[in-house]
């Protein structure tokens, strides 16, 4: 999923993620893109680190 360097950071993106912002609870989603599942939630406002915003397209 994630690559890590040798001191062990966060390298790149996270492959099958993607996150969305929740538009009743203002919050952060993340979503599995093999399956469509929500994987997580946030409970902070802010997104998520290393997680590709979702788009509409």
């Amino acid at each position: 999923m994630d690559t890590r360097d040798s001191d062990g950071k966060l390298k790149g993106v996270v492959k099958n993620r993607v996150q969305a912002l929740n538009p009743i609870t203002k919050r952060w989603v993340k979503i599995d893109t093999t399956t469509g599942r929500i994987v997580g939630h946030k409970k902070s406002p802010e997104p998520y680190k290393h997680i590709r915003k979702y788009n509409k397209k």
